[in-house]
């Protein structure tokens, strides 16, 4: 398994971001089945169509939120049963700067994923016990 990300899914769905292209290579090995399923927090799935919608529009938006509720390859996962544990990971940072989604993610991928994560984001990677796709 794998936590999928905001910057990855972001990136894989916008042809202008400058991971595009990354973005799309780590998506067909994921596609392939190297890393299992991808988990997707409800938190990761709000961030990426608000994104797509500023960058790119409610249609992309849209179409890119219906391909990813209907993915069999992903997992939804709710955040009310983890927020407070999300909470605690986000006050007890000392030298990071994780926005609270990525606390979020810190704590599903050490848990269920080895660490495993889709991302672009250098301070996620980061992170003791993270494992960053790609690195």
């Amino acid at each position: 398994m794998i936590v999928l990300d905001s910057s990855f899914l972001v990136a894989y769905h916008n042809t202008r971001d400058t991971h595009h292209k990354a973005a799309a290579e780590v998506m067909a090995r994921f596609l392939d089945g190297e890393w299992g399923r991808g988990l997707l927090l409800e938190y990761v799935f709000l961030e990426v169509v608000t994104v797509l919608m500023a960058r790119r529009g409610s249609e992309v938006a849209s179409e890119v939120a219906d391909v990813l509720l209907a993915a069999r390859e992903l997992e939804l996962v709710p955040c009310s049963e983890i927020f407070i544990e999300a909470v605690e990971t986000f006050r007890r940072q000392k030298k990071s700067r994780l926005s609270f989604v990525d606390a979020t993610i810190v704590n599903l991928a050490r848990d269920r994923t080895d660490g495993l994560v889709a991302t672009f984001d250098r301070e996620l990677a980061n992170v003791r016990g993270i494992q960053a796709i790609p690195d």
